[in-house]
């Protein structure tokens, strides 16, 4: 028994013509007649009762064909879920994200791939940079959203999302808040809120070739933080001051003025994969966040 002929049989028992039948299958109708008897002598019952003047449908063959109904679509759905799942619409993707992302991207991308692959479970996984990437490698993540490490380790991949500059994070009461720009020599000498080196060495130097400046010191450290939502917590407090990306703006929370910063260095956010992964899920989920993030797409 194949899969046509029980297309074929539901054709014939819904038309109750051989000739209607064959010309909605687009067949020859004797192919047709051919491919009905075959069924039928491999099931080892009449299907259908047919004359002259009429066909019909024998007890057995009205049993049947719920049944072959059925397997028919079920056939059709296998199939639809084997070209979905193929073009990423279906199956699961575990992404890393490090805290900066939800302020603006992922709150504007999620609803869009929501919206675009309903079939697609997506899990979420706040974790630094450097967690990231050693997940990247041992098949933890599909994909991260990390802050790029210099230089990239061999296997992965990146695409770029968003390029911001760094902000001052000042307590809303501090001196230097009355100033709309910052160099790095006024923030000379401040103590520090600062993200461990552990956690993310490329991103910490940028902050501290920053500071620096002309050779300067580097920033005095008050208090280390991993996530930006605790530093600009710490800022609030009066820990110290702090250099987050401009993105912790949108946040708006109490207590923390945020200040430009003159010849602020760039931070890039990155989409990230290793080339071993086979989750075909990725593509359309990296075309949502690059749209999300209005930001150019790069290779590297």
């Amino acid at each position: 028994m194949e899969l046509r002929q029980l297309r074929y049989f539901v054709a014939v028992a819904e038309e109750l013509h051989f000739g209607r039948a064959a010309a909605r299958l687009g067949i020859a109708q004797p192919a047709l007649s051919q491919q009905i008897r075959k069924l039928e002598t491999d099931l080892g019952v009449e299907l259908l009762t047919r004359n002259r003047r009429r066909v019909a449908l024998s007890p057995a063959g009205a049993a049947f064909l719920p049944e072959a109904r059925e397997a028919v679509a079920r056939a059709a759905h296998a199939a639809r879920v084997a070209r979905r799942t193929a073009a990423g619409e279906l199956g699961r993707l575990a992404l890393g994200f490090v805290g900066s992302a939800t302020d603006e991207l992922l709150p504007r991308a999620m609803p869009a791939l929501r919206a675009r692959c309903p079939g697609l479970d997506v899990t979420l996984r706040e974790l630094t940079s450097a967690e990231q990437v050693a997940a990247l490698a041992r098949g933890e993540l599909d994909l991260g959203l990390l802050r790029p490490p210099s230089p990239l380790p061999a296997g992965l991949r990146t695409r770029l999302l968003t390029r911001e500059p760094l902000v001052a994070a000042l307590p809303a009461d501090h001196r230097l808040a009355r100033l709309p720009r910052l160099t790095a020599a006024d923030l000379r000498g401040e103590p520090f809120v600062r993200f461990p080196r552990s956690k993310g060495a490329w991103m910490y130097d940028l902050i501290t070739d920053y500071c620096r400046g002309d050779g300067g010191p580097p920033p005095e450290v008050a208090q280390e933080a991993v996530m930006m939502q605790t530093i600009t917590a710490l800022v609030a407090a009066g820990t110290g001051v702090s250099l987050v990306p401009a993105s912790q703006r949108s946040l708006a929370r109490p207590g923390v003025a945020f200040r430009r910063l003159v010849g602020s260095p760039l931070l890039d956010l990155v989409a990230a994969w290793t080339d071993s992964n086979p989750n075909t899920a990725r593509a359309p989920v990296l075309e949502v966040l690059a749209e999300a993030s209005g930001g150019r797409a790069a290779g590297t």
